[in-house]
Parts: C-alpha cells; structure tokens; sequence
C-alpha cells in the first residue's frame, strides 16, 4: 500500500513527550554493551591543533575534573551535504575520571555566514528521538530566516541513535511487547502485562551494562552544556520539542548563566509524577481524538458515524475485535496494540488525519495493512527490523527519571480516573502505570522542582489541542520557570512553531535572531 510515505521525515520526530506508552535498536560499532561506551577508557584528552583558539569563557568548566571534556576540538568531517563530529563526555558525571562515551553531533551551516548569530542546538524529543536525524531534516523544520542566521546543531543524546544507544529487547522481544493486549481482562493477560513490566528493565540491565544507569535527563543536560563549550558559546540557545523543552528546562535550572534564547515548544510539566502526567496524556489524546472525528462527522457522511459518539465508539469497537481476533497482514498480525499506535501517530499533526481515515477506512473493511503501516512508522520498524533504538531509550530514559510504577494487580483500581478523562484510550494509559516497574538499576542523578532562576528569559509554547502535550502542561511550565513567556497556539497537532501560525513564527524568529521578548504572554490565534 505505501501510502503513508510522506511520514518518512518526520516520523522519529512525534515521539511521545511523557510515559512510555506513546513512544520508538541500533547496536554499537564495538563489543562494549551500550555501543561505544568504554571506547575512551584509557585514551588521552584529544590535543588542540596548534593555532587553535578558543573562548575561555566559553570553556571555563564547572569543575576541575570536567575541563578536560569542555577543552576538547570537535574535528568536523562531511556528513553528506553537513557536517558531523563526535564529542566525548563521562559515563558518570560522579567520576570524570572513568569510563567516557561519544555523542554524535550534526551540523548545518549557516546560510549566511557573513550575518551568523552562533549556533542553535536542538532536540527533537521522545525522549529517543535523534537530533542527528532532526538537523538533517533543518529545512523543513525551520524557516529560512533561523537557517540563514544559526549553524543548526542536533546531537543523538546519550543512550539515543549513535550516541551509546541502550540496547535492552531483541527485534522478535520489541515485536511482542508492541503486540501485546494494551487493556489486560484475563489472569492470564495481566500476567502477561506483569512479566512485560520487569523484561523491559532487566534486559536494558542485561544488555547495556552501566550504561542503563546512566541515560538520564539530568545527564544529558550535563552533556548539553559540554556541547556548548565545544561549540565555543558563551550560552546555548537552544530550540526542544516535547521531551525536549524537559531537557532545556533541565539545563536552565542547572546552568542558568549559561543559558541563552532557548524556545520550549510542546512543553512538559516537569512537576508531575509518572501517573499524573500519564493522565494528562491520556486526555490529550482523547481531545485530539475527538477533534479528528468531529471534522469526520461536520465533513458529512462520515465512514465513522452520525455523530461523535458513535465514530468514538466505532474505533473503539475496531480496537475491541482486534483484541479478540488479531487480523492478518501477509506474514504479520495486527493487534490492538499496533493498531492504537498507528491510530495515535496521524493525531499528531492535522496534515495527517487524512492517513488515519485511509487506515480505518481499510481496517473496518478487513484490511490491516495501513494501520500496521501506520505503527511502523512509529516504531521505526521496517522489512528487516527496527532501524533505531527510540524504542527502548523511551523507556530508559522516562523511567530513570521517575521510577515510580504500580503492580499489575493495582491498575484496575485507576482505570475509572482514566477513563473519566479518557474514554476511548484511558485503559491504555492506565495500564502504563506498571511500565517501570522492573527498573533493574538506581538512577545516577535526579532533580528537584525546576525554577531555572537567574537564567535568560525563554519562551515556552503550547498548543490548545496538543495530544501529546497537553496546553496545560505548557502553561504550568511557564509558571514554574522564572523567566519564562508562554506563547499558547490555538490548534491542532503537536507542537506551535512552523505549524502554519504565522503569528507564533514571527514571535520566535524575532526572539532567536533579534533577541525580542514579548513583554507578556502572547495568545495566536488559529
């Protein structure tokens, strides 16, 4: 069918924000678990070439341990039409001294050199979600004003893509996980969702060594301003989608003088705990759910239903009989568990609703195949397996940073909380409470509330129907953060910035090349 190929770009970059329900194995170059962790154990700094000249503001480490890694020279080498390089970092931010692992780095210059501002780091989200990829991808995610200004520089954060990606499920093991019952009724399902909630630690434990405990927010956001040193800027700016407006607000609060202009957008409320935020998703979910049928049903004769409701219960209907009966696609099945991924993936952006309506069209009529296309896109899984590991880094990561989680046995008594404020999808989300219940490893570092007081003011963005990020996460991460503006787009799909609002373009080009910050919160109309 291939008819969802216009996703290709973009479909490592709708990664899920919060939870490991919505997310999406790429070994190392080495025998080292981890990829390329350990590469660096007994190597030397990397030596300056003579004449180089460097920034030493820019380069003043935190602590003497670290200078080594902020002194590195980042040697450039063509990466197709970009440029590419790798930068060292500690495993353990608590031993300099020890194991190191690389991160990959890819550049776009920019377009206009004569008028270059400095560079522009950025995260696409996920977490899992390769920033390597992301730059690449500069012209279509960003106008040509920031391109011509910025050299664009996306990194594969730790744990992610090529940077020591974890490693903790085979192929045939994440095909399972995807594939099993998301609303366990049977003891023999929830048994089933039990074992699945400890493998998923255990084999990151098993497979990735150390290195399971260490691919942590807080650590990246370390990395983030090695990156920065290197990059020779005083401050980052820096531009994060979804999880990554949590790794830019992280760097803020832990390095607040360095930091620059930095634009959260699809922003997170890093205040809540796993739960919480897991129910936020799951309503916005269910609000983009029913944006999506209610253009079905005012288009008129919808294939859905007459009204919301019974499109609403026509998905959830669809989802029921596959849970009964997997349909089959030549050699594959399509579960209830790919299926809702695939239906998940089109709400992240409008443009794609069309997708979704082909799929279910086919679906309803015994044909499979687009939603099972759908999810592959999500997981990044082709004809010989999964092309990265965003999959697994999803997982390690969110549950690093907050290892709570229920057993199996306890969700049933939070299913009515999600189902309140989700009626198609809150089982699914309920059902994630158990997720990190097998984190095999302690986390290395954790957090406290974020404030990022004394650092520039930014600008945090949200969208009204944001299924991944629901607006109320934005503002009340505008309101956490001291410095913040919040920028709120009414709409739909994930994220504001280069999303046809020309009014939130214009406040982020005039704050990141002019340095203009709205002096109040700004609302842009759809």
């Amino acid at each position: 069918m291939k008819r969802v190929v216009v996703l290709v770009m973009v479909a490592a970059l709708v990664l899920a924000a919060a939870g490991t329900t919505i997310a999406v194995l790429v070994s190392g170059d080495d025998d080292t678990a981890g990829g390329r962790a350990g590469r660096w154990q007994d190597q030397e700094p990397v030596d300056e070439p003579s004449g180089t000249a460097h920034d030493p503001a820019a380069r003043k480490a935190p602590s003497s341990g670290l200078q080594p890694f902020y002194d590195q020279v980042l040697s450039w080498e063509a990466c197709g039409a970009n440029q590419c390089a790798w930068v060292q970092v500690p495993l353990d931010y608590a031993q300099p001294d020890g194991e190191r692992i690389e991160l990959r780095l890819l550049k776009v210059a920019a377009g206009q050199p004569d008028q270059r501002l400095g560079s522009l780091v950025i995260n696409p989200g996920g977490p899992g979600g390769s920033g390597v990829d992301y730059a690449a991808q500069a012209e279509y995610v960003f106008g040509t004003a920031i391109r011509d200004r910025y050299d664009i520089v996306g990194f594969d954060p730790r744990g992610v893509g090529q940077s020591a990606p974890i490693d903790c499920l085979s192929d045939d093991e994440l095909d399972a996980w995807y594939a099993k019952d998301p609303t366990p009724d049977t003891p023999g399902e929830v048994a089933e969702a039990a074992r699945w909630s400890t493998r998923f630690g255990q084999g990151c434990k098993e497979r990735s060594g150390e290195l399971a405990a260490h691919v942590s927010t807080v650590e990246a956001a370390r990395d983030l301003d090695v990156i920065r040193a290197v990059l020779d800027e005083r401050k980052l700016d820096y531009f994060g989608a979804s999880y990554g407006t949590k790794l830019g607000a992280t760097y803020a609060d832990l390095f607040p003088a360095m930091s620059g202009r930095l634009v959260l957008d699809g922003a997170i409320d890093v205040s809540l705990s796993a739960r919480d935020a897991s129910l936020g998703q799951a309503g916005g979910f269910e609000t983009a759910l029913r944006a999506y049928v209610d253009n079905c049903v005012r288009a008129g004769s919808c294939f859905l239903g007459d009204d919301r409701q019974q499109a609403l219960d026509t998905i959830t209907g669809l989802l029921d009989e596959l849970e009964a009966k997997p349909m089959q696609v030549d050699d594959r099945r399509l579960t209830a568990g790919n299926a809702f991924y695939g239906i998940a993936l089109p709400l992240y952006n409008r443009d794609y609703w069309v997708l979704l309506d082909e799929a279910l069209r086919d679906a309803l009529d015994d044909d499979g195949e687009g939603l099972l296309e759908l999810f592959d896109y999500y997981a990044a899984r082709g004809e010989d397996g999964y092309s990265d590991n965003s999959s697994e880094a999803i997982w390690a990561i969110n549950c690093l940073d907050d290892p709570s989680s229920i057993p199996a046995r306890k969700v049933p008594g939070q299913v009515a909380a999600f189902e309140k404020a989700a009626p198609t999808f809150g089982e699914i989300f309920a059902w994630d409470l158990t997720s990190c219940r097998g984190l095999a490893v302690p986390p290395a570092e954790q957090r406290g509330p974020l404030t990022a007081a004394g650092a520039d003011p930014m600008l945090v963005i949200g969208t009204t129907r944001d299924p991944a990020t629901p607006y109320a996460w934005a503002q009340a991460l505008a309101e956490q953060l001291e410095p913040a503006v919040l920028v709120s787009r009414d709409g739909d799909g994930h994220t504001g910035y280069n999303m046809g609002n020309a009014c939130v373009d214009e406040v982020v080009e005039q704050y990141l090349l002019d340095g203009v910050v709205p002096s109040a919160d700004v609302t842009c109309a759809a």
